[in-house]
């Protein structure tokens, strides 16, 4: 074993007078484990809402959309086989897009109106594994039936089996004047997605049923799209954009719900850098003890030094010695941090009933629950950083103590 690790060993253990300096190395390693462990579960709790977030928007919306200009697309079919060529695309299935006003009595409401296929609709969406009520299989051609958002229904006091008046922005020229179109529909499901947007402003129709309400004859307002790999819409999407031709237009999920996911990546970074803050004031710790430790040690280092041992040497032992506290708080940090960022579903319950509090009421927050998603990436990333932090504070601690003169040290002694 080379001796200046042997010394550095030794010197973190405490030895009769220097019990403080143990105290505040034992304090330094505890904060770094703190730090190290709250950025893991932080940075994990992220991962989780962003993930759920995700599955959320994408479980109503589409990895990629291709539409036709002035939202109407004419031969559909010829299209959804041209993208389902493409290697990443698993699924296509058209749908028409409109607004409209739906009335119960004197409760009335806007909504956006989708006309959907439903056999083909489960392929590219997840709202059939939503379904409160009834099932998308009830959406058929010629019945007029319709599925509301949970909310949007409350809205309209209605259930399944109810009827409700829709009512489309196109209108009839008739010569008493501009008449609006309206047709009844019977309710056949209820959906929560747990996303308000969607809950309460959304309807599914049958695609036909659509085509004849908004005249659209056979033509729809385009064809939704999903990928195996929904981080690649972007580069589907383009080379899309290339093979079909000018006359369609293609968007994919980045770029429709941006601000979303920006929102949630810019509060990780942001947690991320204030949380390194911790880790950092217990690396300031680690710069205190072992100041304190080569002014208690000059006479050693004074020694060491007549003995034949180099500055480097000397600065050796102590960067050890510090980078040894570095290493134990980080290893514990992240045992602690992967611990409970597995376990949050157990220990946030505990806690509330600990102490009979509910952190996420469902009646504020569309997400009741801490989700958690532990990524490799993000804990090496800390250890790294805790690693790294720990041992830039050893060094002019480390420098000090290789300034030592054994002559002016020993002087008194």
């Amino acid at each position: 074993m080379l001796y200046e690790l042997f010394i550095g060993l030794r010197y973190t253990r405490a030895k009769r007078r220097n019990h403080f300096i143990s105290f505040i190395s034992l304090i330094s390693m505890l904060g770094i484990a703190l730090g190290v462990a709250a950025l893991i579960v932080v940075l994990s709790v992220m991962n989780g809402f962003q993930q759920e977030l995700r599955a959320r928007i994408l479980g109503v919306a589409s990895h990629v959309l291709v539409t036709g200009p002035d939202n109407s697309l004419a031969g559909w079919e010829a299209v959804a086989e041209r993208v389902k060529r493409e290697p990443d695309v698993v699924a296509a299935a058209p749908y028409i897009n409109a607004q409209g006003m739906l009335a119960n009595e004197a409760n009335v409401r806007g909504a956006i109106v989708r006309g959907v296929v439903p056999q083909m609709e489960d392929q590219v969406a997840d709202i059939g594994k939503h379904m409160l009520t009834g099932s998308l299989d009830q959406l058929r051609a010629g019945e007029f039936g319709i599925v509301l958002g949970s909310e949007l229904a409350r809205a309209l006091r209605v259930g399944p089996g109810d009827r409700v008046t829709l009512i489309a922005p196109q209108g009839l020229v008739t010569p008493a004047g501009l008449v609006p179109r309206l047709k009844q529909f019977r309710v056949v499901g209820l959906f929560e997605v747990g996303m308000f947007e969607y809950d309460s402003g959304l309807a599914l129709v049958n695609l036909e049923d659509a085509q004849r309400l908004y005249q659209m004859g056979q033509n729809v307002s385009g064809v939704r799209l999903k990928l195996e790999d929904l981080f690649k819409s972007r580069d589907v999407a383009a080379s899309l954009y290339r093979n079909l031709g000018p006359d369609i237009y293609v968007s994919d999920w980045t770029r429709s719900h941006a601000n979303f996911f920006r929102a949630v990546q810019i509060e990780k970074n942001v947690m991320f850098i204030i949380l390194t803050l911790i880790v950092a004031v217990a690396a300031f710790n680690i710069v205190a003890t072992l100041v304190m430790v080569v002014t208690d040690k000059q006479s050693d280092i004074a020694i060491l030094r007549t003995l034949g041992a180099s500055p480097g040497s000397i600065m050796g032992v102590f960067v050890v010695q510090g980078a040894l506290i570095g290493v134990i708080g980080t290893v514990l940090g992240v045992i602690l941090g992967v611990l409970l960022a597995v376990n949050i579903d157990v220990v946030v319950p505990f806690l509330e009933r600990l102490l009979n509090v509910q952190f996420l009421s469902k009646e504020v927050y569309y997400i009741s629950e801490l989700p958690s998603d532990l990524q490799r990436r993000d804990v090496v990333t800390i250890a790294l950083v805790s690693l790294v932090l720990a041992f830039l504070a050893t060094l002019y601690p480390s420098w000090r103590a290789s300034r030592v003169r054994p002559a002016e040290a020993l002087r008194y002694e």
